[in-house]
């Protein structure tokens, strides 16, 4: 199944080149440190028309919404509040409780009720790889039925379903189809004396001395939760191997992690981690502090999902910030080739007490999730299609960038843990966390991989 996901990746990307389109490895703006359970009221809001539940007389359900939008300045935190405010003002027997966590502490927790069979009404997952084995053990309902209500299958964008998609049935609807990308702020590049942004890894490279050396913390990261470095990691392999399809090569017994291209990467990673590109103690950083890094002015550089830029438009560098493609490395790579995010997903138990009304709510939300994100001026890289002109909107310089990017789109990659299975990944996520600890032989960590891999199939 993965196999056929990868092999459609490049439909994937080119239907992002909608106009519109955007959220997280996360979400959007999912990666906060904030981890809490929250009671919903029933403040009013002005939302699109769309089907209410109906319960039966007198009866109160309550469904638990587990979801990764913990920051209270991001707009995909008040879109979630928002509608949930307005579907319990519309539906007063209807309680939607928030279990709000952050990226990996969500997908710790998931594992934990998955193994005791007790998942959320709703839930997030990641496409592919990672949804697999909940899929597998058959923790997640059919949304076949709800997709056909309201016509909600044709509000997402060509192909984007595929990655959520079991024997014919979809399991999770996404919240953004994404593309990651070089945030930038002019003001630390200029103070910087930095004309231009780095065409190549060696220009990149000597960028991230030149801030070092201004005392600019040149690379925002917060390598606590592991992902964040692999993704960075992964725009060089994309390079270093002259385009996509290199984790899909390793499943297909065409080439191992031996692979000069994945030795190259791992050294050129090193060169940015000797060369002082990230904070200082970034293993102890998680996602939400890394990224305020950057968007407090603090830091040259985020090299991050789309999904990120309403959050930066809503932070105190909005106006301040470009976005640019990873640069070729050693002459290989088409910086039109990005790593791809289709975003995490809404899921729905299928042991809950509550299925159709969960249905109702799920369909009324992601029914409205396009109209309201786009209100919020966070429609960039959303999974579903917009109706909507951003300038006449009032976007900012930065989101009709990032929407010009889309429209370059060629082709591209997923990430390592949404292709390889989990103890596979799990393995490549802690080894990458370790080159910030510690200068390790490239080839050394190629051999891990590939026993990974191996002890793994």
């Amino acid at each position: 199944m993965v196999s056929k996901k990868m092999k459609a990746t490049s439909t994937i990307a080119l239907s992002a080149a909608l106009v519109l389109s955007m959220a997280a490895c996360g979400n959007s703006n999912n990666n906060e440190s904030k981890g809490a359970t929250e009671s919903k009221g029933n403040t009013a809001t002005n939302a699109p028309d769309a089907e209410t539940t109906k319960t039966e007389s007198g009866k109160k359900v309550t469904i638990t919404f587990q979801n990764i939008y913990p920051d209270p300045a991001t707009p995909s935190y008040k879109m979630l509040h928002e509608l949930v405010d307005q579907y319990e003002k519309e539906n007063p027997n209807i309680h939607i409780e928030l279990d709000t966590l952050n990226t990996d502490q969500q997908k710790v927790k998931l594992k934990t009720q998955a193994a005791s069979k007790e998942i959320p009404d709703i839930t997030i997952v990641n496409p592919a790889a990672q949804m697999k084995p909940f899929v597998d053990a058959k923790l997640f309902a059919p949304l076949n039925d709800m997709l056909d209500q309201n016509g909600l299958k044709d509000t997402y964008q060509s192909g984007l379903l595929d990655y959520y998609s079991f024997d014919g049935n979809v399991y999770a609807l996404p919240d953004g189809n994404n593309i990651e990308v070089v945030y930038y702020n002019k003001e630390l590049f200029e103070q910087a004396g930095i004309a231009d942004t780095p065409k190549t890894f060696d220009e990149l490279l000597q960028d991230v001395k030149t801030l070092k050396a201004k005392g600019i913390t040149p690379i925002a990261i917060g390598e606590k939760d592991s992902w964040t470095g692999s993704f960075l990691f992964m725009n060089i392999l994309l390079r270093t191997n002259g385009g996509p399809g290199f984790l899909q090569d390793v499943l297909d017994g065409k080439k191992t992690f031996e692979d000069p291209a994945f030795v190259e990467a791992v050294d050129r990673f090193q060169d940015l981690v000797q060369a002082g590109a990230f904070p200082d103690g970034a293993t102890s950083i998680d996602a939400n502090a890394g990224g305020n890094i950057f968007k407090s002015g603090k830091a040259a550089m985020w090299v991050i999902g789309s999904w990120e830029t309403g959050a930066i438009d809503a932070s105190s560098v909005a106006g301040k910030a470009g976005a640019f493609q990873f640069p070729s490395v050693n002459g290989k790579g088409d910086p039109n080739e990005f790593m791809l995010a289709p975003g995490s997903a809404f899921a729905i138990s299928a042991n809950s007490e509550h299925l159709q009304e969960t249905k109702d709510f799920l369909n009324f939300f992601t029914l409205n999730l396009p109209k309201k994100q786009f209100e919020l001026k966070n429609a960039v890289g959303i999974g579903q299609k917009v109706d909507g002109d951003l300038k006449g909107a009032g976007y900012s310089d930065l989101a009709i960038n990032i929407s010009g990017l889309f429209n370059q789109v060629k082709g591209g990659d997923l990430a390592f843990d949404n292709t390889m299975n989990p103890a596979t990944a799990q393995v490549h996520l802690s080894s990458i966390q370790n080159l910030f600890v510690q200068k390790v032989d490239s080839a050394q960590v190629a051999k891990e991989h590939q026993t990974a891999f191996e002890a793994n199939k």
